[in-house]
C-alpha cells in the first residue's frame, strides 16, 4: 500500500515526536472527496472509505490506526485531555486535544481552518487544535496550552506549528467580520488588509493571527508552514473553494501529532 504524502514542521522534528500535516492525496475516496478524505461528517463519503483513509494516515506515521482519535469539532474553545482512544461515534465535542500517553495520535480535521500541533518534548506532552477564525478568536489556542500545562508542560518549552490553512490573499471577509475582531482589541487591525477590488471588504490573515495568539499565550516557539488550502486544489480540501465552485460538499484533511509509542 502506498502511504499518503504529508508535510512536517521543522520545529517539531524531534525523535520523541511523530507528526504530519496531510493533504488530499493518497487515499481511496472518489469524486469531490478525492482521495484522502478523513472527515466522518462528509455527506456522501462511505464510512469504510473514511476508515481506510484514516488508517493510512496513522500507518504513514508508524502508528496503530485504532490509536488515532479526533473530536467532534464545533469551533469552540473546549480542550479535552485524551487518556485512551475512543470508538467512532463516541468522540467528545472539542476543538483541542492534549495527551501525555505515548502512542495516542491526536488528529485535527480542517478544510481552510488552521490545524495547530503542539509539543513539549521534555515534559512528554503533545496537543492539537482546530483554529478557525471563531475558535482562534474565542480562545481555543489558549485552552490547548492551558490543558498541556495541566499535564506538566511549560509554556516556554512548548513548540507549535500552524499547518495548511486559507491564506490572507484568498480570505475575503466583511466589515462586520473585521469589527468583531477589533472589539477584542485594536491590535487585531494588523491582520486585515484592504480589499482593493471591493472597498467594503477586507482580507483576513488567519495564520498570522493564530501565530500572534500563540506568542501572546507564552508559547516558546511557533512557526507557520505557509501553505494555502484554497489556492492548491490538487493538494488540499477547501470549504470556501468548494462553495465558490458550486460543489455540494467538501473533504477534510487530517493533521496528527503523537508521542512515540512506549
Amino acid at each position: 500500500m502506498l502511504r499518503p504524502p504529508f508535510q512536517r514542521a521543522p520545529l517539531l522534528e524531534r525523535p520523541e515526536i511523530r507528526h504530519g500535516f496531510f493533504g488530499r492525496q493518497g487515499g481511496v475516496s472518489p469524486g469531490i472527496y478525492e482521495s484522502l478524505q478523513c472527515g466522518r461528517g462528509a455527506k456522501e463519503d462511505l464510512p469504510e472509505r473514511v476508515a481506510e483513509n484514516r488508517a493510512r494516515v496513522a500507518q504513514a506515521l508508524g502508528l496503530a490506526p485504532a490509536a488515532l482519535v479526533s473530536a467532534h469539532q464545533t469551533h469552540s474553545a473546549a480542550a479535552v485531555v485524551v487518556e485512551a482512544p475512543w470508538a467512532p461515534g463516541q468522540a467528545p465535542e472539542a476543538d483541542a486535544l492534549v495527551t501525555r500517553v505515548p502512542g495516542i495520535a491526536l488528529g485535527i480535521l480542517t478544510a481552510d481552518c488552521a490545524p495547530v500541533l503542539f509539543a513539549d518534548r521534555r515534559a512528554g506532552v503533545v496537543g492539537a487544535a482546530h483554529a478557525g477564525w471563531k475558535g482562534a478568536l474565542g480562545g481555543v489556542l489558549e485552552a490547548a496550552v492551558e490543558a498541556m500545562v495541566g499535564l506538566g508542560a511549560e509554556r516556554g518549552r512548548i513548540r507549535a506549528a500552524v499547518g495548511p490553512c486559507i491564506a490572507q490573499r484568498n480570505y475575503q471577509v466583511s466589515g462586520e467580520f473585521r469589527a468583531g475582531f477589533l472589539a477584542s482589541g485594536p491590535e487585531a487591525a494588523a491582520f486585515f488588509a484592504e480589499d482593493h477590488a471591493d472597498p467594503e471588504r477586507w482580507r483576513f490573515d488567519l495564520p498570522g493571527y493564530v501565530l500572534a495568539r500563540l506568542k501572546a499565550a507564552g508559547v516558546g516557539e511557533s512557526q507557520g508552514l505557509g501553505l494555502c488550502t484554497y489556492g492548491a486544489a490538487t493538494r488540499y480540501f477547501s470549504n470556501r473553494r468548494a462553495v465558490h465552485w458550486g460543489e455540494p460538499d467538501y473533504g477534510r484533511q487530517l493533521s496528527v501529532v503523537a508521542l512515540n509509542p512506549a
